[in-house]
């Protein structure tokens, strides 16, 4: 059985906050992570390291999305590599062109786009799925765990907060 622990992602994203959000959510989920703020960084890390999947987002500075599938598509070694497009620009005039064109010019494996702002559990499963690896159940699954608790604490009050903390120990 596949492991994440075996399987490196490549997060592309210009948001610093979004690159790191992703890759705290495939961190928590045990895979191995490198990052790149832009396509043109991204070429570098594939140099590097050949990843076993790409998440790409599409508006970025220096080197879009589509221009850096289009350069990663011409190598043999990374022509294979399964993407995951990550995009807050699906449905408008930033991002909608390119998005159809790279529908249209290759096949993306599995889910093929998650759209902006990412729920961490359905992004982390739709990588699990292109790589085929099997999605735990949600009682154990950590990234899961972690949200729910997340979306707890936002909306407790101030005694279920006191209440958190001394059970993790803190006063």
């Amino acid at each position: 059985m596949t492991n994440p622990a075996d399987k490196t992602i490549l997060v592309v994203d210009d948001e610093p906050d979004v690159r790191t959000y992703l890759e705290v959510a495939l961190k928590d989920a045990g895979f191995n992570v490198i990052t790149a703020q832009d396509g043109l960084d991204a070429l570098e890390r594939l140099k590097e390291k050949v990843p076993d999947l790409i998440s790409l987002d599409l508006v970025m500075p220096r080197k879009t999305g589509n221009k850096f599938l289009y350069e990663m598509r011409k190598n043999k070694e990374w022509s294979c590599i399964p993407v995951l497009i990550v995009t807050a620009h699906s449905r408008d005039e930033m991002g909608k062109g390119d998005l159809d064109e790279i529908m249209q010019n290759m096949t993306l494996s599995g889910p093929g786009v998650i759209e902006k702002p990412v729920n961490a559990r359905k992004y982390v499963n739709a990588i699990k799925t292109i790589l085929n690896i099997e999605i735990a159940d949600e009682a154990e699954d950590p990234v899961a765990m972690k949200q729910a608790l997340q979306e707890k604490l936002m909306s407790a009050d101030k005694e279920t907060l006191k209440k958190a903390l001394e059970a993790f120990g803190k006063k």
